[in-house]
Parts: structure tokens; sequence; C-alpha cells
């Protein structure tokens, strides 16, 4: 009968496992999986010792329970070197672990991310005693609602450090005897206020998009299904369904852990900021984010560096600020986070720079006591988004909302109202064009683009259009300004890939510093 099946990290069926079961009476059985990860063997049910094994991935010894009509899903891991922060974002001076998978012997650095790499310190050689003991295994389930629970370290070695006391976007460097290397990303906010700028990581995004142990929000977003995938095109519901199929077919959604690796966010050894950004999903995840940074840093606009957690939790006060910046794509948002925002904006003058676009999309509630989130994925028809349908649409306070026309393409801006002081200094005249490069590779270069937001019936009627994209069927983003009466102000590019351009396309530049100096000054 069928008992099992076998799968890697991201719930591919994995052929040719062998499996050897012993009962408690010692008696041994062997057997492998098949081509889609199913195992059958003859054993009644009970508990069993199982051993698994397949090159290229870690073993393990395991209990497992056989239990008629409810198969067994055991999870093997990749060698391939990861790891994590836990947690993956803190205070300055607050204890985080690491988390790491390697085969090997392996040192670890800190590295702070600005306009360039700084080396921080190292933290030292790692290796667990006996033969590859640094490596990791899955819990054998569906564990993306739970989280890996990976160990840092065994008895008194354990595997902690002190944050810095200086706030960033800092980066492990773990990389192997064999020159095998993995980065992953740890966001440090300051212990106290220090500047008068604040800059929120999208850290609930980034675990949107993670699709490690088989689930993301865009992956079996409801729930994982059955049988491992033997085949995306024909196994997963994304490519059964259409028009936001997978979020309009399910109430419900199974939370996500963030106690999980998160392979999009990293960088390459070799990579610098100023370099283009490879690869598909690190276009708008914290590689992305780096660039933005990395253009405060070139600039000279002092600033302290958030999770947007922070802003859920309030260890973000928004009081001590002039200025908060929400890059690249904020699209995941809670209604707690979303009204301590507005009314700080609406009711004591505060000031918004949304340089990004999809943003605050979809309502999260966080679980677990901050360990996992949940995605209020439903968009019935006459909302604007998800966030509307929950909540209200986000255009009331971004001035623009995220509509598909333009989406997965790119192009540059066109000036409509030259004359508004954001142009200054540029030189450009109504019907110019900037924002023609960028370092984001997913479209090539657009300043616009990638998801783009526009205004809409719910945006602030006194809402400016400065620019507007080029993007194919109307579907540029709408660059746009408005204040508030109680001197509150929100410039919004509406669009994933403006800050990529900020290192690289002068007129970008000049009109985002325009924006965060009057800001600033007024």
């Amino acid at each position: 009968m069928l008992v099992a099946y076998v799968s890697d990290e991201y719930y591919a069926a994995l052929p040719d496992v062998t499996l050897e079961w012993r009962g408690h009476d010692g008696h041994r059985l062997v057997n492998r999986s098949t081509a889609s990860g199913a195992v059958d063997a003859d054993l009644q049910p009970g508990e069993y010792e199982v051993c698994l094994s397949k090159p290229g991935f870690g073993s393990k010894r395991v209990k497992a329970v056989i239990r008629p009509g409810a198969p067994i899903h055991f999870r093997l891991l990749s060698d391939a070197m990861l790891g994590y922060a836990w947690p993956k974002w803190c205070r300055a001076g607050e204890r985080v672990e690491f988390r790491v998978h390697a085969t090997e012997p392996y040192k670890l650095g800190l590295w702070r991310y600005g306009l360039r790499k700084e080396f921080i310190r190292n933290i030292g050689w790692f290796d667990n005693h006996g033969p590859r003991a640094s490596i990791q295994t899955l819990p054998d389930c569906h564990f993306v609602e739970r989280g890996v629970n990976w160990d840092n370290g065994f008895g008194i070695h354990r595997q902690v450090m002190t944050a810095p006391e200086r706030d960033g976007l800092y980066y492990f460097h773990a990389k192997g005897e064999s020159g095998a290397f993995f980065s992953f990303p740890l966001v440090v906010a300051p212990a106290k206020p220090r500047a008068t700028v604040a800059v929120l990581a999208s850290c609930i995004t980034w675990n949107a998009y993670n699709p490690f142990g088989g689930r993301s929000n865009y992956i079996m977003a409801a729930k994982m299904i059955d049988e491992p995938i033997v085949n995306s095109k024909s196994d997963l519901p994304r490519y059964k369904l259409s028009d936001y199929g997978e979020w309009k077919s399910a109430a419900e959604f199974a939370p996500l852990s963030f106690d999980r690796p998160e392979p999009a966010n990293y960088v390459p050894e070799s990579v610098e900021c100023t370099d283009p950004i490879e690869g598909r999903t690190a276009c708008h995840l914290a590689p992305a984010e780096w660039r933005l940074l990395g253009w405060l840093e070139r600039e000279g606009y002092d600033h302290d560096f958030y999770a947007d957690v922070h802003l859920h939790t309030g260890v973000l006060n928004l009081d001590a600020y002039r200025v908060l910046i929400l890059s690249v794509h904020p699209e995941y948002w809670s209604a707690e986070m979303y009204f301590a925002l507005k009314r700080w904006v609406f009711e004591r003058g505060g000031r918004l720079l949304y340089l990004g676009g999809n943003g605050l999309n979809c309502k999260i509630e966080f679980q677990g006591g901050g360990t996992s989130m949940r995605c209020l994925n439903p968009w019935p028809d006459g909302f604007e988004s998800r966030f509307h349908a929950q909540v209200e649409s986000e255009a009331n306070l971004l001035g623009v909302v995220y509509s598909d026309p333009g989406a997965m393409t790119v192009a540059p801006y066109e000036v409509i109202d030259a004359n508004h002081w954001v142009f200054a200094g540029t030189g450009l005249k109504c019907g110019d064009l900037f924002g023609t490069k960028t370092l984001h590779e997913r479209y090539g270069d657009g300043a616009s683009g990638h998801e783009t937001d526009k205004i809409s019936p719910s945006s602030p009627k006194n809402i400016v259009l400065l620019a507007k994209g080029l993007n194919p069927d109307d579907g540029g983003a709408h660059l746009t300004l408005f204040e508030t009466e109680g001197g509150g102000a929100v410039f919004s590019a509406g669009s994933i890939t403006y800050p990529t351009a900020l290192l690289c396309d002068t007129p970008t530049s000049r009109i985002t510093a325009n924006v965060l100096e009057r800001f600033l000054a007024n």
C-alpha cells in the first residue's frame, strides 16, 4: 500500500530515494520511492524507525507512524549551503541566532550593506563534531505553516551573536572550505531614534514571496496539494487557474512562517550596490531595497532603518521622524500598520515617500506571536485591491493603487507638469523622458515598471499628476504628490523598478532628492 511520499525543500517529488524501515520486532524492509515520490510497502500500521538516503541530499534517521490512508510526507534537504537569521529583524544590541545548513566546515562573517559592502567582523569557523554534522534537516510534513526550526548549534556551542550598535541592512556571509557561498540578511533597527528619516524594509513581502518548503502566497497559496510536484505546469493550481484564481477560489489561507531560509534574498559575494540585479525574484526583494540605501548614503541623507514589522509592534515611533520612506515592493501590510501611518500623515504632519509599486495591496494578520502571517487574499469584483476588500483602498493614503495594465513591462516616465518644483534643476520639459536607465534586469531598463500604480477614484482630490510611465495599454506608473490639511504630504512613484534607477539615472536621482529636501525643510 501507499505509505509515504518523499520530496525536497520545494515539495518536488524525489525518485529513487532509498528507505530502510525497522519495526519494533527488528525486522527490516528496504524499498525506493517512485517517479512521483511515492513509497509503496507491505508494512503493518504502527511506528517505525526509517532511514532515508539519496545522493545530493542529507541522509536522516527518523521515527514515523504508518496510518492507513494517511501517507507520511518525508522531506529531504539538498546539499546546497543555506542559512537565515533568527529573528530576521532586531534592534541594535539584541541577541540574534544564525542558523546555517552546510555540508562542510564554513566561515561566517558579518557585513553591512550600504553604498559599499562594509566588513564588520569575522564571527568564526563552524563545524560540529561528526561527519557532515553541520547539515540541517527538514520536518517530515508540510512545514511552511510552522517553519523549519533549525538548530543554532549544539549544547554550549550556541550560534548566537549580538547585533551591531549601528542600524542598517546587514548580511551574513557563509563560505565553506570548498568555496561554496551563501549570504542572508538581517535588518538591524536603532536602539533609539537617531536621524530624521526612517526607511522600512519590506520583510513581510519577502516572506509572502518565499517558496521555501513548497508554498508561498503565489504557489499553493491556500494550502499544499496532496502529492509532491512532478511537473509544475500540470500539478500546480497557479497554472490551472487564471485571473488570480488561487486567491479567488479559496476563502481561507494557511499561514506562512517567517522561520525559513529566503534564498531569493541571496546576494553573490562579488556583487556591489551599483551592479545590475541578477535574478527574477531578487529584483523586487532585499537586493533591490539595498540600492535605495546605497543612494541615500551616496547623497548624504542620514537615515534610520527598520523592518516593516517594527511599525506593527510599535518599535518604530513615527513621531520621532520627519520623513518615512517605503521602497520597491511593500505589498503586504497589517491594518494596524496602515492606520498608524495614515494618522501620522493626515493628523500629525508626517511626510511619506512611497518609492515603490503595488504597495499596501493585501492585508495580513500575524500569528504565532509574530512568527507567521496569514494573507487575506480574496479580491471580490468592485474593489480596487485585496486591501480595499478588507480595510479601504490604499489610494486613500498612497494616492495611487496597483492595477493590471502595464504589469510585467518597463518604460521611462514622461514629464507632465514640468513647472512643478519636483523637477527643479533637472532641465526636463513637458514631454521629456526620465528613468531610462535602471539596475533592474528582470525586464530591462525603465523606471516605470514590473508592477505599476495609478490614480483611482479613492485618491485624494487634491492629488497632482507629475509624470506618467509610457508602459503599454496605458499602464504607466503615476508619479504623484498631494498634501494634507494637517501639514503632511505623500510623494508616490508607483513603480517597483523606480528605486533601481536612483544610482544610475541622473534625473530620477535629482527628482527624488528634490522631494526629500522639501519634505525635510518644511
